[in-house]
């Protein structure tokens, strides 16, 4: 067997089910180590969120990555919380990453660990480490050791405390866990180069005091290890074969490797670290800190804003899981960092809810429009189709009579060149129903059009196959005797401009993100969906029932407009 293959040259007919199909990098390295054996044709994936906060969209594509591959190679895919800073986790994110992991990966087995489940194990690990010469309990403090650990051209210098027996240090380090230290007094670092050229290497902090009640384990520890120390052994007791991870730990992958390297447990462990590139979003503010201040500030009202990045506020919003894994999927996967243009998403969004959203209508600006030589007490059912591209979806019965409503912007007093819609003395057809011509309006004391009188002509109404003339416009309409109350919100980018600085991305945040609309007609049929249920509102977009909708107040999100706003 040839051992020297050239990943970036294993043929795509190498992945399984596949002729001719693209396959990512990360993928080559799994075709690669089936082809050698390294893991005996098993993949084990995992996502390591730290629940100090909700998952964002940058996450989604890490989780998307991780749970395609695993079920791609028919391996499996674990969800590990890396609960290793107490001070700022919480059980809350804890419940809120696992949601979102189910909604993102279905089928998924909802195998779930935490990094805490290991602290016994990881505790007798830094003491075999201690007994090997290979860590040591240093006394000084955060600011001396970033003092003493040196610059990018020049090397660090050995801690006072780095030749402490091997006894002084076993020691030390059961005082450090038996509570007999203060927060910072001392730490446990890992001994290895500190002239180094990988400053990652200089003799790194592996657990450090923390007084404070954890999550998981409350007060059975007050020492915790360091997540570059744990990472590499939750994934060595977890099996993992393929650690994906982003960029910034690529620097990183030296000291993973070596705290396999001097672990007898798995010192022939072939566990291998990957790193790939993150996903940032053209008008979106991503990472968990300004994201937090956001929540915290008031700038939004909530992790589950709909303005947010954030899965839950994805979902809240009514994007789906299908689009969010198609857009992961389209976007792929490299090791070169770059913008990828919101349009994107929204495409995959619109993509995804063509099909499977009913059509329906709603004015959102509403003027009355009395059809006067219609009978003031007829109801007339007008048959409409649920969704032309899709006619399984069937069809329902939308009432009609002598008064509805049409949006504002479909009459003008003097239109101009190609308007075809409402004007005095045009005709133009109402969806479902009659041809209709402009006959007179009428004006309020401030000079607005708050109605338009037209005339109907029987002989035209849909599905009779009237050909006698033609019509340039047609108009969505919502009977006024039937129609249903709504507030409609919509949403738009997050940030106002394509480029802006982290550090004062509050002053570009975009003031038109969310409009509120009030007084808005939907059709009577909406009456009888729940929260959540999806809609195209014919002209304007796909919207979902929000959550706060009651039964005094429908509440309608837009998940994403027909065509993208993107210039």
């Amino acid at each position: 067997m040839n051992e020297n293959i050239n990943v970036e040259n294993i043929d795509a007919e190498n992945a399984e089910g596949s002729n001719k199909e693209s396959v990512n990098f990360i993928q080559k390295i799994i075709n690669e180590d089936n082809i050698k054996g390294t893991y005996n044709q098993k993949v084990i994936t995992r996502f390591p969120p730290e629940p100090n906060g909700y998952l964002h969209v940058g996450h989604a594509k890490s989780i998307c990555l991780n749970y395609g591959l695993a079920k791609k190679n028919n391996g499996t895919f674990n969800l590990r919380f890396d609960d290793t800073n107490p001070v700022k986790e919480d059980d809350s994110f804890v419940e809120s990453i696992i949601k979102d992991v189910k909604w993102l990966c279905p089928g998924w087995e909802e195998r779930i660990f935490f990094a805490s489940d290991y602290f016994d194990k990881m505790y007798q690990y830094a003491v075999e480490l201690i007994k090997k010469g290979l860590a040591f309990v240093d006394d000084l403090s955060a600011d001396e050791i970033r003092e003493y650990r040196g610059t990018l051209t020049e090397p660090g210098k050995e801690s006072p405390f780095r030749n402490r027996t091997v006894d002084e240090n076993l020691d030390l380090f059961e005082k450090m866990r038996n509570g007999e230290f203060k927060n910072g007094e001392k730490v446990l670092r890992a001994k290895i180069d500190m002239a180094s050229p990988n400053i990652n290497m200089r003799d790194p902090v592996i657990y450090r005091i923390m007084h404070e009640e954890h999550h998981n384990t409350g007060n059975k520890w007050c020492i915790y290890p360091m997540y570059d120390f744990a990472h590499p052994l939750e994934d060595a007791i977890e099996g993992v074969t393929h650690s994906i991870c982003t960029l910034e730990f690529e620097d990183h992958r030296p000291f993973y490797d070596w705290v396999l390297k001097n672990i007898d447990d798995f010192k022939d462990s072939p566990t291998k670290q990957i790193e790939f590139a993150k996903l940032y979003l053209s008008k979106t503010m991503m990472g968990k800190r300004y994201l937090k201040r956001m929540v915290e500030e008031n700038y939004v009202d909530g992790w589950d804003d709909p303005r947010m990045p954030t899965v839950a506020a994805l979902r809240r919003r009514g994007y789906t899981s299908e689009a969010i894994n198609n857009f992961c999927e389209a976007i792929g996967v490299s090791k070169a960092q770059s913008v990828v243009d919101i349009a994107m998403l929204e495409y995959a969004v619109r993509d995804d809810l063509s099909m499977k959203s009913p059509r329906t209508m709603a004015v959102l600006d509403p003027i009355k429009l009395v059809i006067t030589n219609y009978p003031e007490d007829k109801v007339e059912y007008m048959e409409a189709e649920n969704n032309a591209d899709n006619p399984e979806m069937g069809s329902r019965m939308v009432p009609f009579c002598r008064e509805v409503y049409i949006e504002r912007d479909d009459f003008m007093e003097n239109p101009p060149k190609k308007y075809y819609r409402l004007f005095p003395g045009n005709e133009v057809r109402l969806r479902n129903a009659y041809f209709v011509k402009c006959e007179d309006f009428i004006k309020d004391e401030n000079g607005n059009v708050i109605e338009v009188h037209c005339t109907y002509d029987p002989e035209t109404k849909s599905g009779t196959g009237f050909s006698g003339r033609k019509v340039k416009g047609t108009l969505h309409w919502v009977s006024a005797k039937h129609a249903l109350d709504a507030e409609v919100r919509l949403y738009d980018y997050m940030m106002e401009e394509e480029d802006y600085d982290k550090t004062n991305f509050l002053e570009k945040l975009n003031p038109n993100s969310k409009i509120v609309l009030k007084n808005c007609k939907v059709e009577p049929t909406l009456k009888e969906n729940k929260i959540c249920d999806r809609f195209q509102f014919l002209r304007h977009g796909y919207f979902i029932i929000d959550q706060d909708t009651t039964k005094e107040n429908l509440v309608f999100n837009r998940i994403v407009s027909l065509k993208s706003s993107y210039k």
